[in-house]
C-alpha cells in the first residue's frame, strides 16, 4: 500500500540555532529549529505538495519469479507472467511495459486475442482476466472470479469468441470472451469420459480445438485419458485410455494425428483412425531412468517431423542440466540451459492452425533468463537479446545513477561496448519486433552503473521506457591470476575477491573509480585509441592495533603523527622491486608475509583496447597477520586530481597525476585538539618500519596536538574487525554506522550531548565489543569551500563525515599552473573545524546564498591517447563553479547541507553557524540522501530503512513524505 503523507510544520524560530562546537544543536524528532536567518540570505522558495508524486514508471531486468509465457505472431509481442501477479509485455527493443494485478496472485497462463490488441490471464486466485493492450497504460476490462472450481488450464482459438476453460475437477467451462460472463455450456467430466466410468480422470491439463475443425475440443486428464468432445452434438467422439500421465498434447496441422507427452519419459503418437493404441511410442533419451516430458510441440518442417520438448533426460548422470531436446527428423540435438526451464513455445508465422506450421524460432523461458533459439540454421543460434535480462549475469553488488550526462557520453559508450559484443550469436534480426515507441521530448540522458560480484562493471542507458547496456569492463583484468594456495585475497573474502564495493564517476572529465572487496581501489581514464599502458601501483599502510599507550609526551615532537609506520603510504611504479622489511612485532611466524596486498597487480605492460583504460591500482596493506579494512568512502575530483578514500582506520588521499600518497592518517588524529570527546584510544604501532624515505616525498600540515588538555586511557585488546560479507551479499554500510568508537563526555555535557555523541547501537542491546570498534570514515566530498572560519576566499576543501556523525574539514593548497600541477606538491591538513551531528554522516551539498545548487569543479576530458596536434596542445582545462556567484546580493559565503542518518543541518560558511536544524526520523534511520533539484528548486531527498522517501525544503520547515 502506498500513502502520501504531507508533513507542514509552521514553526520558524522556535528556538535559537546552536553553534557548530556544540552536539546540542538539536530538536524532537520531526520539529524543525532555525536560528535567526541573516538578512542577506533570502532563498525563495517554490516547492508544494504537488511537485512530489509516486508514480509507477519502468521495472528493469528480468521478471522475479516467472511462470507463463504468451506470444502474437501477427503483432509480434511477447508477454511473461509472475508469480507476484506481474505481466511483462514486450516487443521490438524499446517497447516494454510492466502490469500489475492487484490481487497479486500468481500468473497460472496467458493468452493473446491474436491482432486485437487483448490479453487473457489465468491467475493462482481462480479469476481471469481481460487486459486492453490499446491504449496507453495498459488495463484490465473485465475480470470473472471462479469460487467452487480451480483453473488449471485455458484455450482461446484464433479468431474465436469463445474462451475454454479446464479445471481442477475435471470440467471445462467456456466464456463469452466479448462479454466475459460464462455461457452456461459446461462439458462436466463424468459426460466426457463415460459414465459407466467411476474413476476420476484427474484434473483438465490440456485443451485444444481440431485442426479440422474448430467444433470439435480436445480434452486432455491428467490421469491418461483424453476425449474428443463435438459440441455440436454435445458428445463424445472417442475416447482413449492410456496407462501414463499426461503432460501435454500437440496437433499436427492436417488434423489427422496429436502427439502426446507423458511421465514416463515417452512420446505418443495417435491416428484419429484408429483410438485404441498408439501409433507410435518413442523414448527420445532411452528406457530407463527417465524424467517425465513436461511439454513438447509437434510440427513438420521441411517435409520431416519437427518436435521440440524439455524433460525426459535421463537421472544418472550427475550435475546435468535443464535441457531443451530438438528432433528434426532423425536428428536429435539437446541444448542445455543454466536455468530450469519454466515455459517455451516456437515462433511460427502464421496464426492458423490448419496451415503448414513453419516454426523459426522458440522462445524459451528460464527461472532467471529468456532465450530465442534461432531454428533456420542448423548449429541453432541463440539470438542476441536486447532486453536487460543480464543485470545479475554476475550477482549486482553496488550500483549508482547518473542524470543530466554530457550528452555525447552515451554514443561514445555505445560505438566502443559495440566493438567488444560476442560472437556466435544468430545474425538475423531479433525476432520479437511488434509494437512502437517514442523517446519523447523530456527525456535527458541517463546513466546508471551496475557492480556485480565477478569485479565486473556495466555502463546502462537508462534515458528511455528500457535499459540498454553500453559498456562492460572487467575489473580483474588489472591483477594477476593466483596460483591455488597463492596470496591472501582468499583469506579476506571466501570467494570473488575482485567483487565491486563501491564507484565514484565524473561524467565530464570521465574518470572513473572502483573499490573491490579486497581492500583496493582501481583509476580507469577513458580513451577512444587503444594503447601500451604500465599500471602503476600504490601501496597504503593504514592500520590500527592495541598494544601500548602512548602518552601525550612521547608525541610532543610529532604529536599527530606519532607513529608514521602504522600509516605510512607506500608509493611505487608495480614494475619496480620494493622490498618490504618484516615486522619486529609481528604476531605471525612467517612475518615476510605481511605488508603485502591481496592481490597481485599485473608488472608489464599491457595492451588495452578503446574505452577504459586502468592507469592506477591503490591497494591497502595486511599488517601482522591482520587483513586490511575494506574501504567505506570515496570521492575523486577531476579539476584537483585528487583521490580520498577512508575506512574504520583513517583517512588517505592520493594525488593521481603525480601518483603519490599526500595524506594518510588515523581517524582520530584528524582531530588534533579539536576532538570533541574524551576516548579509550587505540595505540599505534611503534618502530614497525622506518618511513623517513616516504614521509620526504609528501607534504604533511603540522597539526596541533592530539592529546592536548585530555588525558588517553589505556585499554584492552582490539575488538573484532568489522564484519566481511560475500559479495553475493555486499557489505550493507550501515551496520557500520552503528559501530563507534568507546566515548567518555564531560560531567557538563547534557543529556541531549550524550545522546548526539550516538554510542547506542540500533539493536536493544548494546555489547562492549559493539562499542569497542572502531570510528569509520562514512562519506567524503571534495569542492571550493571555506575551511577556516576567517578564509575570505573558497579554496579547494575535503569535507570528511564519520560514523559518530562529525565532519572534519581539510582545506588544500593546490598549485594552479599546469607544470606546477606536474612537480609541486600538493598540501593538505586538517583545519581543527568540527562539526556535530546526531548518526552516521550520509552526504555533504553546498548551496550558494540564493539557495542554487553549488557542482563540484572538473576538469574537460581530453584523450591522453590522441595524436599529438601541434596547432592544439593538450592542456588541462578545468570547470569551477564559485560558491560566491551571489555575493552582490547576498554577502560571500554559502550553505553546506550536511545529512546523517538521523538528522539534517545547514550550515552558513564561512562562519560555520548552523541555521537550521532537523531531527529526520527517530523510529528508523536514513539509508541514502542527496540534495536534489526539483521545479527549479532544491530539496533534501532521503530514504530511510522503514520505506519511506523524504523530501526536505531547505530551511526544513516543509517536508513531503512518501511512504512505500
Amino acid at each position: 500500500m502506498k500513502k502520501f503523507r504531507k508533513v507542514l510544520d509552521g514553526l520558524t524560530t522556535s528556538s535559537p540555532g546552536a553553534t557548530i562546537s556544540s552536539p546540542s544543536c538539536g530538536s524532537a524528532a520531526g520539529t524543525p529549529t532555525a536560528a535567526p536567518t541573516p538578512k542577506e540570505i533570502d532563498v525563495q522558495e517554490t516547492l508544494i505538495s504537488e511537485n512530489f508524486q509516486l508514480c509507477k514508471t519502468v521495472r528493469h531486468g528480468f521478471p522475479y519469479q516467472p511462470t507463463a509465457l504468451a506470444f502474437d505472431p501477427v503483432q509480434k509481442i511477447l508477454a511473461i507472467g509472475s508469480r507476484s501477479g506481474g505481466v511483462r509485455i514486450l516487443g521490438r527493443p524499446g517497447v516494454d511495459c510492466y502490469c500489475q494485478h492487484e490481487s497479486g496472485a500468481a500468473v497460472l497462463q496467458l493468452q493473446f486475442l491474436i491482432n486485437e490488441g487483448a490479453l487473457v490471464s489465468a491467475c493462482a486466485d481462480d479469476t481471469l482476466h481481460l487486459w486492453n493492450l490499446r491504449q496507453r497504460r495498459p488495463a484490465i476490462l473485465h475480470s470473472l472470479k471462479f469460487n467452487r472450481e480451480r483453473i488449471t488450464f485455458c484455450h482461446l482459438p484464433f479468431q474465436s469468441k469463445w474462451l475454454y476453460v479446464g479445471t481442477e475437477r475435471g470440467n471445462t467451462h467456456i466464456v463469452n470472451i466479448e462479454s466475459f460472463i460464462l455461457s452456461g455450456y459446461v462439458i462436466m467430466w463424468n459426460k466426457a469420459i463415460e459414465l459407466s466410468t467411476k474413476t476420476h480422470p484427474g484434473p483438465v491439463v490440456h485443451l485444444s480445438d481440431s485442426p479440422k475443425d474448430e467444433g470439435k475440443l480436445l480434452v486432455g486428464f491428467e490421469s491418461g485419458t483424453i476425449v474428443q468432445w463435438d459440441l455440436r452434438s454435445k458428445k463424445a467422439d472417442f475416447r482413449i485410455y492410456y496407462d501414463e500421465a499426461i503432460h501435454s498434447v500437440s496437433w499436427h496441422h492436417e488434423g489427422k494425428q496429436f502427439m502426446c507427452s507423458h511421465s514416463d519419459g515417452s512420446l505418443t503418437l495417435w491416428n484419429l483412425r484408429n483410438t485404441t493404441k498408439p501409433f507410435q511410442v518413442t523414448f527420445p533419451h532411452g528406457e530407463t531412468h527417465r524424467k517425465s516430458i513436461s511439454k513438447f510441440l509437434f510440427f513438420f518442417h521441411n517435409s520431416e517431423p519437427f518436435v521440440i520438448f524439455s524433460g525426459g533426460l535421463s537421472y544418472d548422470k550427475a550435475g546435468r542440466r535443464p535441457a531443451l531436446t530438438i528432433m528434426h527428423g532423425k536428428a536429435i540435438t539437446v541444448l542445455e540451459m543454466d536455468y530450469p526451464i519454466v515455459e517455451f513455445m516456437v515462433l511460427c508465422e502464421t496464426p492458423y492452425n490448419n496451415e503448414v506450421q513453419e516454426p523459426y524460432a522458440v522462445v524459451v523461458l528460464l527461472e532467471k533468463d529468456l532465450i530465442v533459439v534461432d531454428l533456420t540454421q542448423s548449429n541453432y543460434p541463440v539470438f542476441e537479446n536486447p532486453y536487460p535480462m543480464d543485470i545479475h549475469e554476475s550477482p549486482v553488488t553496488c550500483t549508482a545513477y547518473f542524470a543530466d550526462c554530457p550528452p555525447d557520453i552515451i554514443p561514445i559508450l555505445y560505438s566502443i561496448g559495440a566493438k567488444h559484443k560476442k560472437t556466435g550469436y544468430s545474425q538475423k534480426e531479433w525476432p520479437i519486433s511488434g509494437g512502437t515507441w517514442t523517446l519523447g521530448s523530456h527525456t535527458y540522458p541517463e546513466i546508471i552503473i551496475t557492480g556485480h560480484a565477478d569485479g565486473s562493471i556495466k555502463f546502462w542507458d537508462a534515458s528511455a521506457i528500457t535499459l540498454q547496456m553500453l559498456y562492460k569492463m572487467k575489473t580483474s583484468k588489472v591483477f594477476e591470476k593466483a596460483k591455488p594456495g597463492e596470496g591472501r585475497a582468499a583469506e579476506l573474502v571466501e570467494e570473488d575477491p575482485f567483487a565491486i564495493q563501491m564507484v565514484s564517476w565524473c561524467p565530464q572529465s570521465r574518470i572513473f573509480c572502483v573499490v573491490g572487496i579486497s581492500a583496493h581501489i582501481i583509476l580507469y581514464r577513458f580513451s577512444k585509441y587503444d594503447a601500451n599502458t604500465q599500471i602503476v601501483s600504490l601501496e597504503v599502510r593504514l592500520q590500527c592495533d592495541s598494544e601500548d599507550v602512548i602518552s601525550p609526551s612521547e608525541n610532543e615532537n610529532n604529536p599527530c603523527f606519532s607513529e608514521p609506520g602504522s600509516h605510512s603510504p607506500q608509493p611505487h611504479h608495480h614494475h619496480q622491486q620494493h622490498q618490504h622489511p618484516a615486522s619486529p612485532g609481528s604476531r605471525t611466524p612467517e612475518g615476510i608475509k605481511d605488508s603485502i596486498p591481496c592481490l597481485k597487480v599485473k608488472d608489464r605492460a599491457v595492451r588495452v583496447p578503446p574505452g577504459y583504460q586502468s592507469e592506477l591500482v591503490i591497494q591497502l596493506l595486511w599488517v601482522d597477520g591482520e587483513p586490511p579494512q575494506q574501504i567505506t568512502s570515496l570521492d575523486i575530483n577531476s579539476a584537483y586530481g585528487l583521490l580520498a578514500f577512508g575506512n574504520c582506520n583513517g583517512l588517505a588521499v592520493v594525488d593521481y597525476l603525480q601518483k603519490t600518497v599526500i595524506l594518510c592518517m588515523s581517524t582520530l588524529d584528524l582531530y588534533g585538539s579539536t576532538d570533541p570527546y574524551q576516548r579509550l584510544t587505540r595505540s599505534p604501532r611503534r618502530n614497525r618500519q622506518s618511513t623517513s624515505e616516504h614521509v620526504s616525498k609528501f607534504n604533511y600540515i603540522p597539526l596541533s596536538p592530539c592529546s592536548a588538555g585530555k588525558p588517553r586511557i589505556p585499554m584492552g585488546p582490539e575488538g573484532p574487525r568489522l564484519t566481511r560479507r560475500g559479495p553475493g551479499r555486499p557489505p550493507f554500510r550501515k551496520a557500520q554506522s552503528a559501530a563507534c568508537m568507546e566515548i567518555s563526555l564531560p560531567v557538563s555535557h547534557t543529556e541531549e550531548s550524550r545522546e548526539n555523541s550516538f554510542t547506542r547501537s540500533r539493536s536493544s542491546s548494546v555489547s562492549s565489543i559493539d562499542r569497542d570498534t572502531k570510528e569509520a570514515i562514512t562519506t567524503l566530498q571534495f569542492g571550493e569551500s571555506y575551511g577556516r572560519k576567517n578564509d575570505v576566499l573558497p579554496t579547494p576543501c575535503l569535507w570528511v563525515g564519520t560514523s559518530l556523525g562529525v565532519v572534519l574539514l581539510i582545506p588544500m593548497s593546490i598549485p594552479t599552473d599546469q607544470e606546477e600541477r606536474m612537480d609541486e606538491p600538493v598540501t593538505m591538513g586538517p583545519s581543527g573545524a568540527v562539526l556535530m551531528l546526531k548518526g552516521s554522516v550520509l552526504r555533504f551539498s553546498f548551496l550558494d546564498c540564493m539557495g542554487a545548487l553549488i557542482q563540484s569543479p572538473y576538469e574537460v576530458w581530453r584523450d591522453c591517447n590522441a595524436p599529438e596536434d601541434p596547432d592544439r596542445p593538450r592542456r588541462r582545462k578545468l570547470v569551477h563553479f564559485s560558491p560566491s556567484s551571489s555575493q552582490d546580493a547576498c554577502g560571500e559565503g554559502h550553505l553546506a547541507v550536511v545529512c546523517s542518518e538521523r538528522q539534517a543541518k545547514v550550515f552558513l560558511m564561512p562562519s560555520q553557524s548552523c541555521l537550521f536544524v532537523h531531527n529526520i526520523t527517530e523510529s528508523s534511520f536514513v539509508l541514502r540522501a542527496d540534495v536534489v533539484s526539483v521545479c527549479n528548486s532544491v530539496c533534501l531527498a532521503c530514504f530511510c530503512a522503514n520505506g519511506h522517501v523524504m523530501t526536505l525544503r531547505y530551511d526544513f520547515r516543509h517536508s513531503f513524505e512518501v511512504i512505500i
